[in-house]
């Protein structure tokens, strides 16, 4: 979803906004077709607060790289506390 959320930000600079959604719906679904069978496979093991943290701590590391080598944003070191927030997220919910 980081790409069909912010890659026309750097890529449809010039098109209208409308063609920027059209583009990103496209790209979603795409994404939407991998996450609700993942979701439905992994409902079966995990709780939905488990599956959601773990698709935070996938966003974080798919968003930071993106950040840093597509789009060329410097790299913070609020990126390494944000980490380990989720972390601590990942222990809490996954603590028995």
């Amino acid at each position: 979803m980081t790409f069909a959320w912010y890659g026309h930000l750097r890529t449809m600079q010039g098109r209208a906004w409308y063609v920027a959604a059209i583009v990103s719906w496209g790209i979603a679904l795409f994404e939407y077709l991998l996450q609700v069978p993942a979701n439905r496979i992994g409902a079966t093991t995990l709780s939905l607060a488990q599956l959601k943290i773990l698709q935070e701590v996938i966003t974080l590391l798919v968003f930071v790289p993106f950040i840093v080598i597509y789009m060329k944003q410097p790299l913070k070191l609020d990126y390494l506390w944000a980490g380990l927030c989720m972390l601590g997220a990942v222990y809490f919910v996954f603590r028995s």
